[in-house]
């Protein structure tokens, strides 16, 4: 879709999404917000009323996006446990690629006390009693199965809140770190697996 075929409020919610990412939310003033989607203050006023408002809205945008796409995945009682790690590994790659700083956004939010995240989505609901661990129980009964899902979301995400520092001692440029990102993909299924039947 053309920018000039948005409706304001699209315009707003992209623009906003764009500067809280980059400065966060104390760093960002609504005006920043309305230049960069085009408008005036009172229009991006007159439909987020304060830039709490808009940043709870945009906050709720980007939760949905890092984990919405997952929890279909995750949740399929038709798949086996190996697609289900080839398919989130697939799928988170392709959305961090495409959102680098999402989770520096995210984790900032769920360390609030006052963060929304739990009402937007439940985790507690979703993971703990989901397919998901029901499989990893019966691969490895040994073991807690949160272990595995937490090597599994370190090894994806990791990469990305490390992007910076590995720039910074020039030790990637940004078609080095895509290749690395590329070989992830692949790499971190493997390595769940290969932990799963060890």
């Amino acid at each position: 879709m053309k920018s000039d075929e948005l409706s304001s409020e699209d315009k707003i919610l992209l623009a906003a999404s764009k500067i809280f990412t980059e400065k966060g939310f104390s760093g960002t003033r609504t005006r920043d917000i309305a230049e960069e989607a085009g408008i005036n203050v009172a229009l991006l006023n007159y439909y987020f009323r304060t830039k709490e408002k808009l940043f709870e809205q945009v906050m709720k945008v980007k939760i949905v996006l890092l984990f919405g796409k997952i929890i279909p995945i995750i949740t399929n009682e038709k798949t086996s446990l190996d697609e289900k790690l080839d398919l989130a590994s697939a799928k988170y790659f392709e959305i961090l690629s495409e959102n680098p700083n999402l989770p520096i956004f995210v984790l900032s939010e769920i360390q609030k006390k006052t963060s929304e995240v739990k009402s937007i989505l439940p985790f507690d609901k979703l993971l703990k009693n989901s397919f998901l661990i029901q499989q990893i129980q019966d691969r490895k009964p040994d073991i807690d199965p949160f272990h595995f899902l937490l090597n599994f979301l370190s090894m994806t995400v990791f990469p990305f809140l490390g992007k910076p520092i590995l720039q910074s001692f020039d030790l990637m440029d940004d078609a080095e770190f895509q290749k690395f990102v590329e070989e992830r993909k692949t790499l971190v299924p493997m390595w769940i697996k290969m932990m799963l039947d060890h």
